[in-house]
């Protein structure tokens, strides 16, 4: 598992570099591409090393000390050692809607992070589940591939406006300059969407398994997702969080969301709920049998 999303990663980082190439050549010819080669590297670059911080920056989390949050610092430690796994950062985030997120380039490098709103809503035992199907993203090395997926879907939005500043849809000495900008604007950003959602449903699957026997106790998920599903819809998430990032949370932050949101509800990052739930049900199941 560990091997394989390694190589995803890579894949992604050459896709996203490739990506750059592609546009600035049909908007700028053999110049433009090199421009976007620059810029691609760039952006890999940033986001291997910062994305923790951007994730961190954008859901106004904050570092919190042991003595601020005990329960949350045992529950995970609790699960790190059972899992032995480093102990990552924990944050807070401000955001009033329940969710919870991990980020950083490897499990030495890792956050965990909660919103407010998800400490007002869960209990113990399903903060708990919520907290190991992190962790497991974490000892999945999922959790640079989301960053890198979250990367691909901001620099789409980035190469589009690059399309209009340059104007390729005008130049008519560049053949290639109207499709560019139909590529940017439109198919583009849908492949980033397809992307996006075929690396996050398969990982969420695992996740939820690898979390569920962490904390031997799946129906503890299961009842936290299904309050998240419910409440998620009726808060909205801070602007400063955008949909290429929805793959980073536990659920899609813009689920149900409208005005603006139609993309990002119709390309979901996450598998739906009932589906998670079911699956959820049947390793409960299994586990009975077993002990």
């Amino acid at each position: 598992m560990i091997g394989i999303n390694r190589a995803k990663t890579w894949i992604l980082i050459a896709a996203l570099g490739g990506l750059f190439v592609l546009v600035g050549y049909a908007i700028g010819g053999a110049s433009g591409g090199l421009i976007a080669l620059g810029l691609a590297l760039v952006f890999n670059f940033a986001m291997y090393w910062y994305s923790a911080r951007i994730a961190i920056a954008t859901t106004h989390s904050k570092p919190v000390t042991e003595q601020q949050a005990p329960e949350l610092y045992r529950i995970v430690r609790e699960l790190t050692q059972a899992r032995d796994l480093p102990m990552p950062a924990i944050y807070v985030s401000d955001m009033a809607q329940p969710n919870a997120f991990a980020t950083g380039r490897n499990p030495e490098h890792a956050a965990v992070s909660v919103t407010k709103g998800i400490l007002q809503i869960l209990d113990e035992r399903e903060l708990r589940g919520v907290l190991a199907h992190e962790l497991s993203h974490v000892a999945n090395r999922d959790i640079l591939i989301s960053s890198i997926a979250s990367a691909i879907g901001m620099s789409i939005t980035f190469l589009a406006r690059f399309a209009l500043f340059f104007g390729g849809g005008d130049n008519r000495n560049n053949p290639l300059g109207p499709f560019a900008l139909l590529a940017s604007w439109i198919l583009a950003p849908l492949a980033a969407a397809v992307i996006q959602m075929a690396v996050s449903r398969s990982r969420e699957f695992q996740a939820d398994e690898s979390g569920a026997l962490l904390s031997q106790d799946p129906e503890a998920l299961e009842s936290a997702l299904q309050k998240l599903e419910q409440t998620v819809r009726q808060v909205p998430p801070p602007q400063t969080v955008t949909p290429a990032q929805a793959n980073l949370f536990i659920v899609n932050p813009f689920s149900g969301r409208s005005s603006g949101q139609m993309m990002a509800n119709l390309f979901s990052t996450h598998p739906p709920t009932p589906q998670r739930i079911a699956r959820l049900e049947e390793i409960r199941k299994q586990l009975a049998q077993t002990s």
